[in-house]
């Protein structure tokens, strides 16, 4: 009973303190408006965009910092490989997408979650 009772406690601290790890709402496989697959993903305090199909797979095209429920950085056109200051926004499986030239000249896409 002794034995029991240690167990149970031991057990039921084990669950107290465990800690689970809740993925972001912009993590996961993401159709971007050309029909490719991209991936989005942690890397290190960010979250890193990287394209798994089409001409440009395997390329990183964006790294965003969450604040707020919105996400801010940079997205990358593979095509002429410029950057641009781009942010985010997820609402249920779909996404916005915007990147910016100079803050004026924007330009977004409108993505599903896979």
């Amino acid at each position: 009973m002794k034995k029991t009772i240690i167990s149970l406690f031991a057990t039921s601290m084990m669950l107290g303190t465990a800690t689970f790890a809740v993925a972001d709402q912009i993590e996961g496989n993401w159709k971007t408006q050309s029909g490719e697959t991209a991936k989005i993903g942690k890397c290190g305090s960010s979250f890193c965009i990287t394209l798994k199909t089409g001409k440009y797979a395997g390329q990183r095209i964006g790294k965003m910092k969450a604040s707020g429920g919105k996400y801010t950085g940079t997205v990358t056109d593979p095509a002429d490989n410029k950057t641009y200051s781009g942010s985010a926004s997820v609402a249920g499986s779909n996404m916005k997408l915007t990147g910016c030239a100079l803050k004026v000249f924007c330009k977004t896409q409108k993505w599903k979650k896979l």
